[in-house]
């Protein structure tokens, strides 16, 4: 009986097995699918990630011209546009929430929408901690109530007392952003900071605290900012990313965001060719110029200066001397 019970428990676990389902190689373009986007060309659509940098770049500006962006349907930084509207779910835990609703005015109004008409809900809480159970289990629970589209938690270091520079606590707390993610089709924004003085490193690896951070992402936005000049770097997993681009926080009437700049690049100056460099080189000096002073003033190899000077003597342009070199009287 023994043995029959035994072998009765093998055939049901062999059963059990069942092989996993494959595709031809050839037929997987066949299946594939546009990318999809929240913010076309900035946020893929559900994707996790991070708008990074350091203290004074905007980071909390930007986070907002995505909120109103999303909820209102409109082109963020009025470029990018957003494909369909959708709720937004704001956690702002730095600011005070009547500093979180005038820059929310004054993007709305520089979107050209009021902001009473848009679906953003802001989380009002004091304290949201996402290492402790509780607060994990009532932030999933809002998600799953108000179903939002976007979900912006501002800033992370706000959000945890865990150590930053440890990859084993900072992991469980991506990890359960990514759950959120994937459980309910919501995109998630995590605003983290820069560490100060990485200018000279890549922006994700700038981003303080553990790599994980740049690991995690999906679509990532890093403000860096040279003098008065902000600059926003895009990264994206699975799509091409826009060139870098200049942006600046204006101010027009009422509204304060922040815009695109566009920069006309200054004209190229032009080279001087040889034949001018030659003749600049003479025309400096009161005396003939020997070859070799000649040579370090244009810069040249020694058997093109040779060749040129050479034509430039039979046309009569130059003249040689035992001394050097001249131009021509004219």
């Amino acid at each position: 009986m023994r043995h029959a019970a035994a072998a009765g428990a093998e055939d049901s676990e062999a059963a059990a097995v069942s092989l996993l389902p494959v595709e031809p190689a050839y037929r997987l373009a066949e299946r594939g699918e546009e990318h999809r986007w929240l913010v076309t060309g900035l946020w893929s659509e559900q994707a996790v990630g991070i708008v990074g940098g350091e203290p004074k770049c905007c980071k909390s500006f930007l986070a907002l011209d995505l909120a109103v962006s999303v909820a209102s349907a409109t082109p963020c930084l009025r470029r990018f546009v957003v494909p369909k509207a959708g709720r937004v779910l704001l956690y702002a835990a730095e600011d005070a929430l009547h500093i979180v609703r005038r820059r929310l005015d004054g993007i709305a109004a520089a979107a050209g929408v009021t902001l009473a008409d848009l679906d953003i809900q802001v989380i009002t809480s004091a304290v949201l901690r996402l290492d402790l159970d509780a607060d994990r289990r009532n932030l999933a629970e809002t998600v799953d109530q108000l179903r939002p589209r976007l979900l912006i938690l501002d800033p992370f270091v706000r959000l945890h007392r865990i150590d930053e520079n440890a990859s084993g606590e900072v992991a469980p707390l991506l990890a359960y952003l990514r759950e959120l993610q994937r459980r309910y089709g919501v995109a998630v924004l995590v605003v983290h900071h820069a560490k100060k003085s990485a200018g000279s490193v890549r922006a994700g690896q700038a981003l303080r605290g553990s790599s994980e951070f740049h690991a995690w992402g999906d679509s990532n936005l890093y403000l860096r900012r040279d003098d008065e000049d902000i600059t926003l770097t895009v990264e994206h997993r699975a799509a091409a990313s826009p060139r870098p681009l200049i942006i600046e926080l204006a101010q027009q009437g009422l509204a304060l965001a922040l815009t695109a700049v566009e920069r006309a690049k200054p004209a190229a100056a032009a080279i001087p060719s040889l034949d001018e460099r030659i003749a600049i080189a003479l025309a400096e000096v009161q005396a003939p110029l020997p070859f070799a002073d000649l040579r370090a003033k244009c810069r040249v190899r020694a058997a093109t200066l040779h060749e040129r000077i050479s034509q430039l003597a039979d046309t009569g342009r130059i003249v040689k001397t035992a001394a050097g070199y001249r131009l021509a009287e004219p």
